[in-house]
């Protein structure tokens, strides 16, 4: 069978648990995805620029941030992490609700940054309750997890797409009109271009069309609805709601379901073990863990760069979801509106098929040529784009290439890093961490380059930072070779210190026979 009898048999008895948990992490795709397709029109449904909306991403993943980090508070019990879901799953409906009524783009951020506390909390709880149950078999059912991830990141570009404003929308203030005459002289190299826009610029004319995209945001609300109520379902079957007499039931009691399905009690201690001196927990307490002391430049240099990587690769996945709408609408691409909304859906999708292909590429190849050629496949396929940046055919393909190429990326290096440290230093949590920050940083940095320079430089950007992304992936295989040094020379010392052992205090070791001789 294609999978073993005893993953089915867990599936079996954990099947609520997780449909519900994976159904949460569909509400954290649709949410996360939607910003990029939808732009332009809330940059009218705000009356503001291209580099003010774009701080509106930074927001949500700030606070996406902030509740990955205080999500660990409910993780104690079964209720408080079922509370939480249900709360963040429900807030998500409402946040997709009042959207249509932020005409301010403060308002709008301060919206976006609570959906991101609730996806921070959806990404850390769900993962971690997966992880109790199912504990060293859990990598096939965060395998699926995460592929809710692409597929509520696919559906949302899909229902905004036939409610997208074709030629503008009714409050139009002319800057979204400036911005692509901009972009049509500087990529037509006029002497007439200018990079300082102002802000009071009015349009020649042209008619005005009213947005509907209030539309797309009430159905996906919706859509979502039924996720808290699947959460609050699950609470009433453990009998979690106030009103049921069950006292709240402990994390424990799954931990124990799960330890049944353990080869051996001896194995779990020592996972255990392992898994508490490699600080797999946050960022702060790994930071003040007592075993980093002593260890090698390498160690540390390692963490710094696999997160480095990541927040590049991960920069470059948040920038092309956000801005490929934006980029594919302007000049001299100009595609209509609605027919632009389909490559954030691609680049989706693209990314969800990566991820489950990269399953079987994994076993039959090491990580590190899967990084290498997705850190290259990257590049080429960004600076072919650059290249035929008048191809709308090439476009649809690029991103299609580019979204296989980044998506395996993050669970790659993850793997990658923790075992070059043995599961001992907090790889984990720094990548995590340098992974989010880039999404946040890259998507303000790409927005407001776009903003002053033009579309053109949206894909520029794209192959300077994969390029540095390579060359930071270069420096980690030397670092990775210095620490592989370090690791033999110490087991080398071991091993001498072992063979010593035996002449106590510089006296031989007296045999059993010449002792009873002597005797």
């Amino acid at each position: 069978m294609f999978v073993d009898d005893r993953i089915v048999s867990l599936f079996k008895r954990n099947a609520h648990h997780t449909l519900t948990y994976w159904s949460v992490f569909f509400s954290f795709g649709l949410c996360i995805a939607f910003l990029g397709p939808t732009i332009l029109d809330l940059q009218c449904q705000t009356n503001s620029t291209l580099s003010q909306i774009t701080w509106v991403f930074f927001s949500q993943q700030f606070c996406l941030l902030i509740g990955s980090s205080v999500a660990g508070v409910f993780k104690r019990t079964l209720f408080s992490a079922l509370s939480a879901l249900f709360v963040s799953a429900l807030i998500i409906s409402v946040i997709f609700s009042v959207i249509p009524l932020c005409n301010n783009v403060l308002v709008l951020a301060i919206a976006m940054a609570v959906s991101g506390l609730a996806m921070g909390l959806i990404d850390t709880i769900a993962n971690i309750q997966l992880v109790t149950i199912y504990q060293k078999d859990s990598a096939v059912f965060l395998q699926a997890l995460h592929f809710f991830i692409g597929f509520g990141a696919l559906v949302s570009p899909l229902i905004a797409d036939p409610f997208l404003s074709e030629h503008g929308c009714g409050n139009h203030t002319g800057n979204g009109t400036e911005i692509m005459h901009h972009f049509r002289n500087v990529l037509r190299n006029s002497p007439i271009a200018e990079h300082n826009i102002t802000q009071n610029y009015l349009p020649h004319g042209g008619g005005e069309e009213e947005s509907s995209v209030h539309y797309a945001f009430w159905i996906m609300a919706l859509i979502n609805l039924p996720v808290p109520l699947a959460v609050l379902f699950l609470m009433y079957r453990e009998q979690l709601i106030p009103c049921c007499p069950r006292g709240t039931p402990q994390l424990l009691d799954k931990d124990e379901l799960a330890m049944e399905n353990r080869q051996g009690a001896e194995g779990t201690e020592v996972g255990q073990g392992a898994h508490e001196a490699g600080g797999h927990g946050d960022i702060f307490s790994c930071c003040h863990n007592d075993n980093l002391r002593g260890l090698p430049v390498s160690f540390f240099m390692i963490h710094i760069l696999g997160g480095m990587v990541l927040f590049m690769t991960d920069g470059i996945v948040g920038a092309y979801a956000g801005f490929v709408y934006t980029y594919a609408v302007a000049s001299p691409m100009s595609l209509p509106h609605k027919t632009a909304g389909y490559l954030a859906s691609i680049f989706w999708a693209s990314i969800t098929a990566g991820r489950l292909l990269s399953i079987p590429l994994s076993y039959r190849f090491q990580v590190v040529r899967l990084l290498m050629v997705n850190l290259a496949g990257a590049i080429i396929t960004v600076l072919l784009l650059l290249i035929f940046y008048t191809s709308s055919t090439f476009l649809y393909v690029g991103t299609c290439l580019c979204g296989l190429f980044l998506s395996s990326i993050f669970p790659c290096m993850l793997a990658y890093t923790e075992d070059i440290l043995d599961y001992q230093g907090c790889a984990t949590s720094v990548l995590v961490t340098s992974a989010g920050m880039g999404e946040m940083v890259m998507q303000v940095l790409v927005g407001s380059i776009i903003q002053t320079e033009g579309s053109y430089s949206f894909l520029l950007c794209g192959v300077i930072i994969a390029s540095i992304g390579l060359i930071l992936f270069i420096a980690l295989l030397f670092f990775h070779r210095m620490h592989r040094n370090y690791l033999t020379g110490t087991t080398k010392k071991s091993a001498m210190v072992e063979e010593e052992t035996p002449e106590t205090n510089g006296l031989p070791k007296v045999e059993p026979k010449e002792e009873a001789q002597k005797s």
